[in-house]
């Protein structure tokens, strides 16, 4: 009997796959929960997954690697799709993907799955991901092939001795690691209703935040964040801290109308304390100490590797070479910002950086004014010209059309 190993999360869906794939396909499942923040109890998921028939359960702690080599990845692009989505799901995926392929090939398996929908974007990643990374293994996703209606699942379960989890009161489908938390189903799937309160989980309501704003200072080193209020941290650590400072002042909810991959729309409500703070934080310094050349290039740059991680497209040679030219930019993006959060807002209210390219004489209008304005009348003068003369020759050539009767 050959091995598939399945992402398992300890939901229904992919307990009710460990089953499924050893009646339907005849293969031995190796469970794997990987730890990217979402604040499982990752061991009492393994001893489930051993439970209900796998034939072993792996546990992998992948916080600082998730952090510093994805979810920073995207911060240095300032990475946000459709400009509200900072892509906590999506950056996930490749290192789930990774591992998934890292332990198939360890185990010897002929065959991964995974618990993603037909209707999703995560079956994208993952299907693409696994491909690109290892072609010989087969890639199996049960709820998309079993065709159950949820009823049916429920009842497959029931009757396997599967435990199925009572969601009646909160009917949302969560997914959450420690850079975001994606909801979505339930009475957010009208876009008129607004969210309940009992949607939100890290953050406290904007209107019952704290009289007085909380001002924070992120230290910044080649464009990744190393310290809070002069402590310096690791990377799971900061955005751990700014979680907690975040949520507590009401900042980082989003309620969002999104395009999926797929080509249908969903309503998304998300909650990105953390990373709603360090996004704003990063690109304010940027450009701080980034020509406008390279602002208004970057800005293009970032809007199309966040499409990439969004589409499922990591392992992309198109994404890695726009992660080389991000890199390049950031050897300058060295600095501290000061922020003011108050009641689901957060305000860059301070920048300093030995890499500033912000001149005091030149942008003063004191007494200290060093700017040559003598310079500005040449300058205007050969910055209009082609514009000058394109607007004469349009000119010229409409009267002549006029003349001749061709208008």
């Amino acid at each position: 009997m050959g091995k598939v190993v399945l992402a398992y999360s300890g939901g229904l869906d992919t307990s009710v796959s460990i089953v499924w794939l050893k009646e339907k396909y005849g293969l031995d499942v190796v469970a794997l929960a990987v730890d990217v923040g979402q604040g499982a109890d990752l061991e009492a998921i393994r001893q489930k997954a051993l439970r209900l028939g796998a034939v072993k359960a792996v546990v992998l702690d992948l916080r600082e690697e998730f952090v510093s080599n994805y979810a920073f990845s995207a911060l240095k692009a300032n990475a946000a799709y459709e400009k509200k989505y900072f892509l906590n799901s999506a950056l996930s995926r490749p290192l789930i993907v990774k591992a998934l392929v890292d332990v198939a090939n360890e185990e010897g398996a002929v065959a991964v799955a995974h618990g993603c929908t037909g209707k999703g974007n995560d079956q994208v990643r993952f299907d693409v991901g696994v491909k690109t990374l290892a072609p010989h293994l087969k890639v199996i996703a049960p709820v998309r092939e079993w065709g159950f209606s949820r009823e049916e699942e429920i009842e497959y379960a029931k009757d396997r001795g599967i435990p199925v989890p009572v969601t009646k009161d909160k009917p949302y489908s969560i997914d959450q690691n420690v850079w975001g938390r994606s909801i979505e189903c339930g009475v957010l799937e009208d876009p008129w209703v607004e969210p309940p309160e009992d949607v939100f989980e890290w953050t406290v309501n904007p209107t019952e935040a704290p009289d007085e704003p909380e001002y924070i200072e992120i230290g910044f080193k080649n464009g990744v964040p190393v310290s809070v209020n002069g402590m310096e941290l690791s990377p799971l650590s900061v955005v751990e801290v700014l979680n907690e400072v975040g949520g507590r002042n009401g900042v980082g909810r989003i309620d969002h109308i999104e395009n999926r991959l797929v080509g249908i729309k969903s309503r998304e409500v998300y909650e990105y304390p953390g990373a709603s703070i360090l996004v704003e934080a990063h690109f304010s310094l940027e450009k701080l100490v980034f020509t406008r050349d390279l602002t208004r290039f970057k800005e293009i740059v970032d809007k199309r590797y966040s499409e990439l991680i969004y589409d499922g497209l990591w392992f992309s040679q198109l994404r890695e070479a726009l992660a080389t030219f991000i890199d390049r930019t950031q050897e300058v993006v060295t600095g501290t910002v000061r922020m003011k959060l108050y009641r689901g807002s957060a305000r860059v209210v301070g920048l300093k950086s030995p890499y500033s390219m912000y001149d005091f004489g030149l942008s003063t209008y004191d007494k200290g004014d060093k700017f040559d304005h003598s310079a500005s009348e040449g300058f205007i003068k050969l910055w209009g010209l082609p514009h000058e003369i394109a607007y004469k020759v349009k000119g010229e050539t409409q009267e002549v059309a006029y003349v001749e009767g061709k208008v």
